[in-house]
């Protein structure tokens, strides 16, 4: 659940070795320029690096000198080659004398020495006086700038890493396509930054008019109005075929309004282990970063790949309500959008996100969208984070706003479901004594040592629920608990609301799949995503998606089967694709 500014973060670990999980990913706040996450980002990039020279039996010089051949040709390599060419010998030097990452960040100023935050073992005359010594010696030797020379340049400042900056801030300011040249919400062309992964594909991509989930235009006889892959008349009948084998299905499209859950946040656990990292492992890296490490088409809403197979960096079972909204009716072929959003609060869905929901209450069919914000009302990096937590107030005018504005936007028929807040208190029992994936290599980093250092910088992606207090676990989840009854007595209350769409309220699943995956002799690690420890992978989004599916079914939410479907497949085949 990051904010899409703070995958400036996980550039900054790919050009390094490896990125950075979501676990730092969390605060809106929060950017390079900050000491702390600096010193988080710095800290996982060295010590990945030296387990390398480890693994490859290298000195470290020789690591560092083939570290960026790692890149596929691009911005990312060159933002490595940057960053090794202004710290390569000061972090030679200090890795050949066995000091611990946590003490080079400090040496070169990427961590503060005020505080005794270390995710590695401690010096044993203490962190903070070995990096005093450790400076003093940099300076003498020339490796760190004196009191007296001018500052290293700030990250974005770094020769070659301007580029990976303004890729990274340059798009997605409203979380739509980068790529839509008639300004209709959908993209012809581009898959990633906000393109055909997260929305179905624009066929018509200078007209505004034609996009999917649109009316058919004049039956669709001349034209693919709606994108879905069915234009023309039946030549036996005279009928047009959006007319013989679409109208009166009650087609309808998925939509999500939700967080980095509902985009299928996810990092290739590899980028962090040492063991694993090969000439392979960051090929894809310009995609991943382009898709803001969210996987929406994979996703349980959205998802549209009927397998992980095309992708070499996740795997597992693949199930998506819309999937299986297309598989009841084929005639709403490429009729979804994802506008799941790291970081995304109640506040910011109401004030931003929402805005980009492209639907139109006269010219559209309807649609089926998911309100799913599932923990960042209650998850934040503040030591006192149930001050920074959401009020059940503030969360109910957030709502209701929300509400307001789909009630003004989306077509007659239309559906809303409001998912409750999930119970995070499954990630510390499930993870606290498994090795995190930084730690492969010599079994020292659980992810218990990860939330306390996280804790301590103050950038957890969710103090409350990623830390050994039960007593607070257990507070945020009643903060949950709260928020979630918020949704549930809008819901009860919708008549008084005069809605013109129907409006539901379902539990968060999370909690009732992972007990029946126990139950059947699985363990609660095996659905968590091993990088930030926080997100469902991609085996949990597909049982999400089955429970979504028999929530809509219990409610009769879905349309009915379409009976054309055969025939939509024997004359228009896989519809023109995605």
């Amino acid at each position: 659940m990051c904010p899409r500014a703070i995958c400036l973060l996980l550039a900054a670990l790919l050009v390094s070795p490896f990125p950075k999980g979501e676990a730092f990913l969390f605060q809106p706040t929060t950017s390079l320029g900050d000491t702390d996450t600096s010193c988080a980002v710095c800290t996982a990039l060295i010590s990945v690096l030296e387990q390398l020279a480890v693994v490859h039996n290298n000195t470290i010089d020789k690591e560092v000198e083939k570290i960026c051949d790692l890149f596929p040709q691009g911005s990312v390599r060159k933002g490595c080659i940057g960053i090794i060419a202004l710290y390569g010998p000061t972090i030679i030097n200090l890795i050949e004398k066995k000091e611990t990452a946590d003490v080079v960040c400090r040496a070169i100023d990427f961590c503060s020495n005020d505080h005794q935050c270390h995710l590695f073992p401690s010096p044993s005359e203490g962190i903070q006086t070995r990096v005093k010594y450790v400076k003093m010696n940099l300076v003498a030797k020339g490796l760190l700038p004196s009191a007296s020379d001018p500052p290293l340049p700030k990250f974005c400042k770094i020769p070659g890493l301007e580029e990976l900056c303004k890729k990274i801030f340059g798009f997605g300011n409203n979380h739509l396509p980068i790529e839509d040249s008639d300004n209709d919400g959908f993209s012809g062309h581009t898959e990633t930054l906000r393109g055909t992964d997260w929305r179905g594909k624009d066929c018509v991509p200078d007209d505004r008019a034609q996009h999917p989930g649109a009316k058919p235009i004049d039956a669709d006889k001349d034209s693919d109005s709606n994108c879905n892959g069915i234009a023309g008349v039946n030549p036996a009948t005279g009928v047009p075929y959006e007319t013989e084998l679409c109208e009166g299905t009650n087609q309808m499209g998925v939509a999500v309004l939700g967080d980095s859950a509902s985009a299928h946040f996810h990092v290739p656990p590899t980028y962090l282990n040492a063991t694993a990292i090969n000439n392979h492992t960051y090929q894809n890296i310009e995609f991943i970063l382009e898709n803001e490490f969210d996987w929406p088409e994979l996703s349980s809403m959205t998802g549209y790949f009927n397998s992980t197979q095309p992708f070499p960096d996740i795997h597992g079972h693949v199930n998506s309500t819309y999937m299986v909204n297309r598989h009841r009716n084929r005639c709403a072929h490429r009729d979804f959008q994802n506008l799941g959003v790291n970081g995304a609060r109640a506040g910011a869905m109401n004030t931003t996100i929402q805005q980009g929901l492209s639907r139109d209450p006269q010219s559209d069919l309807p649609l089926l969208v998911y309100y799913a914000l599932i923990g960042n009302d209650v998850c934040n990096g503040h030591n006192d984070t149930v001050a920074h937590m959401t009020l059940p107030d503030d969360f109910r005018k957030s709502a209701i706003a929300t509400l307001s504005f789909l009630n003004n936007t989306l077509p007659k028929g239309s559906q809303v479901v409001m998912m409750g807040l999930v119970d995070g208190r499954v990630l510390y029992e499930g993870l606290h004594n498994r090795t995190h994936p930084i730690g492969a290599l010599r079994n020292d980093v659980t992810y218990k040592d990860l939330y306390a250092y996280l804790n301590c910088l103050g950038i957890s992606p969710c103090t409350g629920w990623m830390n050994a207090n039960a007593t607070l676990r257990n507070l945020t989840t009643q903060r949950a608990e709260e928020l979630s009854g918020v949704l549930s007595g809008l819901v009860d209350s919708a008549e008084d609301m005069k809605l013109n769409f129907g409006l539901h309220y379902m539990e968060n699943p999370v909690q009732a799949l992972i007990s029946k995956f126990i139950s059947g002799g699985g363990q609660i690690w095996e659905l968590i995503e091993p990088v930030d420890g926080f997100h469902p992978n991609q085996d949990a989004n597909a049982l999400i998606a089955d429970a979504i599916v028999d929530f809509l079914n219990s409610k009769n939410i879905l349309p009915p089967v379409n009976p054309n479907n055969e025939k939509i497949i024997s004359i228009f085949g896989d519809q023109g694709g995605y």
